[in-house]
């Protein structure tokens, strides 16, 4: 019994989705020469800007603590004499309402010796987007497949495969804002344009189909 012919096609699909979440670092520093009095510093300005993450709880989705450093800074020439205490808190913190996004940036930014830099964009993980172009890429080929098999007489009669070549569910970071330090909160409003994410999908599908007329003519 002859094998039935098969087909092997490539579907592909791209979407341009908005972004479900927003980004952004925060870092509070702290310097003095008196060790003590730099770590005082450093632990009222990351409660500080704790207080106000805690005023937007429905904004704020994640924020998560992941560079802390305090460190001497030794006097040039001098061995091991120290010539101050420097110290830093990073809070990376994740925004699903981007209508205040803008107000928080500007109100965290206005403390003092306070670094802000984002925001990133990002599509959440497994984000709806993903699912519905990697349909998109499988319906893609099937039309194809039947495309080519109507070009030899035959119809599409069994599916037998598909390979997920990837999919880019847009995580990757997404145009970076400027940073900014201890820039003025009153009077001031920044509006932010949250960036489009592209997310992509291509499948292999591999399908079987009824025996081509257009070879039995010939």
């Amino acid at each position: 019994m002859a094998e039935q012919p098969m087909i092997v096609v490539r579907g592909e699909s791209t979407r341009e989705v908005p972004p479900e979440l927003a980004v952004f670092s925060v870092t509070a520093s702290a310097r003095d020469r008196d060790r003590q009095t730099a770590l005082t510093r450093l632990t009222e300005r990351a409660a500080a800007l704790r207080g106000h993450l805690d005023e937007y709880p429905d904004a704020v989705e994640r924020r998560e603590t992941g560079g802390v450093q305090v460190r001497p800074e030794l006097k040039r020439g001098g061995g091991e004499r120290v010539a101050a205490y420097a110290g830093s808190v990073t809070t990376t913190v994740t925004v699903s309402d981007f209508g205040v996004l803008g107000e928080l940036l500007l109100r965290l930014a206005g403390q003092d010796q306070v670094s802000v830099s984002g925001p990133w964009w990002q599509l959440r993980p497994g984000s709806r987007a993903g699912a519905e172009v990697r349909r998109a890429a499988i319906a893609d080929a099937l039309d194809r497949a039947r495309e080519y098999a109507e070009a030899v007489g035959a119809e599409v009669d069994r599916l037998v495969e598909i390979l997920d070549e990837g999919a880019g569910g847009g995580a990757q970071p997404m145009m970076r804002m400027a940073s900014f330090k201890g820039a003025p909160e009153a009077d001031l409003e920044l509006d932010v344009d949250p960036q489009w994410q592209t997310v992509q999908a291509s499948v292999i599908v591999r399908v079987t189909i009824t025996e081509p007329t257009a070879l039995k003519r010939a």
